[in-house]
């Protein structure tokens, strides 16, 4: 074994550690975009970022990292987009858009049926309290429903963009 070859394992032991915590970000990033209590794609870039980090950034350097905080920054713009673009499609008031994202808050506590009826019920219960139509509440939260889950869509993609783009700059 050269010198070189030994200081570089001598740096993979101490790296190892970090790179392990980055991948555990980068997981519970996923998690994120899809359970509305974890920031994801704040998550996922800062996993990204302690691997780079990690090795000394010898592999993923600045203009990589800047293009990767750039794509976590959209990922909430679209987010917020998509669920305006379904509400506003449907008829949804401001407030049926708040309920939408407060149902969704509340839903993950209360497992798969709260994350999936949660923007639902909250945008509907928003909605009621502007007009006392239940057939346009029904409406505006079906469409507060669908731009939440086109924001998740949209998220995801820029999510594995994310991915792509480390991958590639630090393994090809």
């Amino acid at each position: 074994m050269s010198v070189k070859e030994i200081a570089n394992s001598f740096s993979m032991e101490a790296a190892l550690p970090y790179l392990i915590l980055a991948a555990l970000l980068v997981v519970v990033g996923l998690a994120g975009l899809i359970l509305p209590a974890l920031p994801g794609p704040p998550l996922i870039f800062a996993g990204f970022f302690l691997a780079a980090w990690a090795e000394d950034f010898a592999y993923v350097g600045t203009g990589t990292l800047i293009v990767l905080a750039l794509l976590a920054v959209l990922s909430y713009g679209a987010d917020l987009w998509a669920t305006m673009f379904g509400a506003k499609k449907f008829g949804a008031s401001k407030r049926a858009i708040i309920g939408a994202m407060i149902g969704t808050l509340v839903g993950v506590f209360l497992g798969l049926p709260g994350v999936l009826f949660g923007p639902f019920i909250g945008a509907v219960v928003g909605e009621i309290s502007v007009r006392r139509d239940l057939q346009g509440a029904t409406r505006a939260g079906i469409g507060a429903t669908v731009g939440l889950a086109i924001g998740v869509a949209v998220k995801l993609a820029l999510a594995f963009a994310m991915i792509g783009i480390f991958v590639v700059v630090r393994f090809l």
